[in-house]
C-alpha cells in the first residue's frame, strides 16, 4: 500500500514495490450467485450458481429504437469484464467512436444496470452528433467456461481461401476485430490468502482464452496490466519506463558513446501473487507474439485510474470494500468513515506527503482505443507494453485538497509515520505511449475530483429517493 491509500480498519499490506498502484482493475471472472443488481459485499471469488455452460444474452434494442440494425456482417470489439469500472468506461468510449461492442461479464464485481447507463449515454452522444447507434451485445458468462468457445464461434464465418500452394481451403474469419481483456482478480490482500484462485483465473484463464482466440484467427489483443509489474524498481524515485521491465532481451545503441547495449529480462520485488500474475501474463503474451507473427498484443500498465464519466451515470461502484485513496476519500466525505490515515509527512516532496500518478479513467479508456490500432513494433515483435499514467504526479495532500474543493467539504486526516515498503515518489513515463500510440492524457486531477464527486452526489441522491419511497 501507499501513504494515504488506507484508512482505519484497513490492513497494512506486506512491504512491496507497487502492490496497490493498480487502483481500479476489477475482477469479472466468476458469475454472481444472485440475479439482483443491488450492491452486495461479496468477494469476486464467490462460486457461481449459473451452470458452467449457461449464459444470458442481451441484444435488446437501443434507446434509439429501430435505428439499431445488424446489416451484413458487422465487425465487433470484444470487451471481457466490460461492466467493471475501467471496462465500462472503455466500452462507452468505443461506442462513442463508432465501434460495435460485445461485452462479456458475469457481474461478480459489477451490476447489469451499468449496461443501461452505457446505452443511455451512447444514445445521447449519437443523437447529438447525428450518428447511427453502434451495436451493443451483452453476454453474461464466465470467460473461462466452455460457453466462451461457443460465443466466439457464433461471431465466426467459414470462408474460402487460397493457401501457399494455390489450393482452396476453408478457414475461420471472425467478425471480432480486437479483444480487450479486463477479467482478472485484483485484490493484493486476497491474492495472498487465495493464490491458487488468482493463478487459475488470471494466468490459466488467460492461456485458455488465447488458445480459443488463436483457433478462430483473432490476433489483436489488448491486455489490462498493472504498474505492479515494476516491483521494487519504483524505489528509485525516477519515472518508471517500460524498458524497466522487459520479457525478452532488448538491444539499443547508447546515443552518447555509440556503444551497443543488450538488456536482459529481470523482475525485482514482486512480493504478492497478484503482481506475479500480471508479470507472468505479460511474459506469456510476449512469448506468444514472438512465436506467431500474426499476433498484435499490447499490455497497458495502469498507474492510478480515478474519476468517472462527467455525466455521473458511470463510476466506481465495486461489490467489495474500497481500499484506494480516492474512493476512501469519498467515504470520509460522506460519513462512511471517520478519517483518512496519511502515512508519512517527511518525504522529499512538495508538501512532505508521497507522490502518486493519478490518471482520469476516460484517459485510460482512450488509451485502449489507441492501442487497438497498434501495428507492431519496429523491431519486428508483435508485443509491446505501454504505461498509462499522467506522467506528472500528485501528492496525497494535493489529492485530498482536490476532492475537498470539488465537494466543498473538509476531510479529517490522521497523520502517521511511514510504513515499511512505502516509497516517496512513483510516477509513470508516458513518452512511449505518446510517440508510438499518439496518446496523451487530457484531464487534470481537478477534473478527476469534480467528475468523481458528481457521481457520488448523484448516487447519494438516488439512494435517498429509494429510501423515501420505502418509507
Amino acid at each position: 500500500m501507499w501513504p494515504g491509500d488506507s484508512t482505519d480498519n484497513l490492513p497494512v499490506q506486506p512491504p512491496s514495490g507497487l502492490d496497490d498502484m493498480d487502483n481500479d482493475h476489477y475482477a469479472h471472472s466468476v458469475s454472481s450467485s444472485s440475479p439482483s443488481d443491488s450492491p452486495a459485499a461479496s468477494s469476486p471469488l464467490t462460486s457461481p450458481d449459473l451452470s458452467e455452460d449457461g449464459f444470458d444474452i442481451d441484444r435488446s434494442p437501443s434507446p434509439l429504437g429501430g435505428r439499431e440494425q445488424e446489416a451484413g456482417s458487422p465487425k465487433f470489439t470484444l470487451v471481457i469484464g466490460g461492466l467493471g469500472y475501467i471496462g465500462s468506461h472503455t466500452v462507452l468510449e468505443l461506442l462513442r467512436e463508432g465501434h460495435n461492442v460485445i461485452i462479456v461479464d458475469n457481474l461478480s464485481n459489477s451490476y447489469q444496470t451499468i449496461l443501461d447507463s452505457i446505452k443511455t449515454l451512447t444514445a445521447k452522444h449519437c443523437k447529438a452528433n447525428g450518428r447511427r447507434m453502434p451495436l451493443i451485445h451483452f453476454h453474461r458468462l464466465d470467460y473461462r467456461s466452455r460457453s466462451m468457445r461457443f460465443l466466439i464461434e457464433s461471431y465466426t464465418d467459414l470462408v474460402m481461401s487460397i493457401d501457399g500452394s494455390g489450393r482452396q481451403r476453408m478457414t475461420y474469419q471472425s467478425r471480432i476485430e480486437g479483444v480487450i481483456h479486463f477479467a482478472a482478480y485484483k485484490s493484493v490482500e486476497e491474492s495472498i490468502r487465495r493464490p491458487l484462485q488468482y493463478y487459475q483465473n488470471n494466468v490459466c484463464g488467460l492461456v485458455s482464452l488465447l488458445q480459443q482466440l488463436d483457433k478462430y484467427n483473432i490476433h489483436n489483443f489488448i491486455f489490462s496490466s498493472s504498474a505492479t509489474v515494476y516491483g521494487s524498481k519504483a524505489n528509485t524515485g525516477e519515472p518508471l519506463r517500460e524498458s524497466d521491465l522487459i520479457h525478452h532481451a532488448e538491444e539499443r545503441v547508447d546515443e552518447s558513446t555509440g556503444e551497443r547495449i543488450v538488456t536482459q529480462p529481470s523482475a525485482v520485488g514482486l512480493s504478492c501473487p497478484y503482481a506475479r500474475t500480471k508479470y507472468f501474463s505479460e511474459a506469456i503474451l510476449a512469448d506468444v507474439a514472438a512465436a506467431n507473427p500474426a499476433w498484435r498484443i499490447v499490455a497497458l500498465r495502469y498507474f492510478n485510474p480515478v474519476g468517472c464519466d462527467p455525466s455521473g451515470l458511470l463510476g466506481e461502484n465495486p461489490r467489495g470494500e474500497a481500499t484506494n485513496l480516492y474512493p476512501v476519500l469519498t467515504q470520509v466525505l460522506t460519513g462512511q468513515r471517520e478519517r483518512l490515515n496519511v502515512f508519512g509527512t517527511d518525504w522529499a516532496t512538495r508538501d512532505g506527503t508521497a507522490v502518486r500518478d493519478y490518471i482520469h479513467v476516460l484517459d485510460v479508456a482512450r488509451g485502449h482505443i489507441s492501442a487497438l490500432g497498434w501495428n507492431g513494433d519496429r523491431g519486428g515483435t508483435g508485443f509491446r507494453a505501454f504505461n498509462l499514467g499522467s506522467g506528472t504526479g500528485t501528492t496525497v495532500l494535493e489529492a485530498v485538497r482536490s476532492l475537498e474543493a470539488a465537494s466543498k467539504r473538509t476531510v479529517s486526516l490522521d497523520w502517521a509515520g511511514r510504513r515499511p515498503g512505502d516509497v516517496g515518489v512513483c510516477v509513470a513515463s508516458t513518452e512511449r505511449a505518446s510517440k508510438e500510440l499518439g496518446w496523451s492524457p487530457r484531464e487534470s486531477v481537478a477534473q478527476c475530483a469534480s467528475d468523481l464527486w458528481n457521481f457520488v452526489e448523484r448516487t447519494l441522491g438516488l439512494q435517498q429517493q429509494q429510501q423515501s419511497v420505502k418509507v
